[in-house]
């Protein structure tokens, strides 16, 4: 069983934030400053209590920004940065960062968003059941923002619903946090920009791709209003940094 400090962290930060231009202008979304520090610290400072040796950061919009704020190190682990110079999508992204990934097995996060989830035990359900790729999906109370992932009993999904006005009441939704074997992000075709979610995803199903049910609770940053109940979230939700023996 692979241990989470054996595997690579890649954290997409290359968005621009337009919906938040009215609370965030001067810098890339995963910089908006919450309680005093910016977004994507919390993220770090979750990986770094687990554990995490390396991160890479998939930047794009004031990349430069993001680098010069975090440095090459952070609370012990290395940071690497893959920067596009035009806008790659999610998936271009990731594709991109391939050469800095070197686990067999690697943990994905949107830097938008915070899913409490426990990471070690999701890794262990991926390993278990031999997956090619986990999405780690979190309960909502309303999923007309999210959209609706639907899965079967042996745990595969069979389906992503998109988000719509009349998509009402609560379901599972994709968190931003994958599980994925490196040989299936090799696969992914290089030097052209498409999203994971809106265009690759879906053609997986039936293929190895399941999905790990997690209650913890969850928060996207990407519009004003989760912004401004970030800060209560993250005091209630965030693990505070401990030295982690490694």
């Amino acid at each position: 069983m692979i241990a989470l400090a054996q595997t690579t962290a890649v954290i997409l930060a290359g968005g621009a934030g337009t919906r938040l231009r009215s609370v965030v202008a001067d810098r890339p979304k995963v910089l908006a400053q919450l309680g005093g520090k910016p977004f994507i610290a919390y993220l770090l400072d979750r990986l770094a209590t687990q554990g995490w040796q390396k991160v890479v950061l998939c930047t794009g919009y004031m990349g430069a920004q993001v680098q010069e704020t975090l440095g090459d190190q952070y609370q012990g682990m290395q940071l690497s940065y893959s920067h596009e110079e035009q806008p790659l999508g999610t998936g271009g992204a990731i594709r991109q960062a391939l050469p800095l990934i070197t686990s067999a097995t690697v943990l994905i996060l949107n830097g938008d968003s915070y899913c409490d989830t426990d990471l070690r035990a999701s890794l262990a359900w991926h390993q278990d059941r031999e997956a090619r790729v986990t999405v780690v999906m979190a309960h909502v109370e309303q999923g007309s923002r999210y959209g609706r992932v639907e899965i079967g009993a042996d745990g595969q999904i069979r389906r992503f619903v998109e988000k719509n006005p009349d998509l009402t009441g609560g379901g599972w939704i994709n968190s931003g946090v994958y599980w994925f074997e490196r040989e299936v992000l090799a696969g992914l075709p290089a030097g052209r920009a498409f999203s994971l979610e809106k265009e690759v995803l879906g053609t997986w199903t039936g293929d190895g791709l399941y999905g790990y049910r997690d209650y913890g609770r969850f928060l996207d940053i990407g519009v004003p209003e989760d912004h401004a109940r970030a800060e209560n979230f993250l005091a209630e939700v965030h693990e505070p940094i401990v030295n982690v023996a490694r």
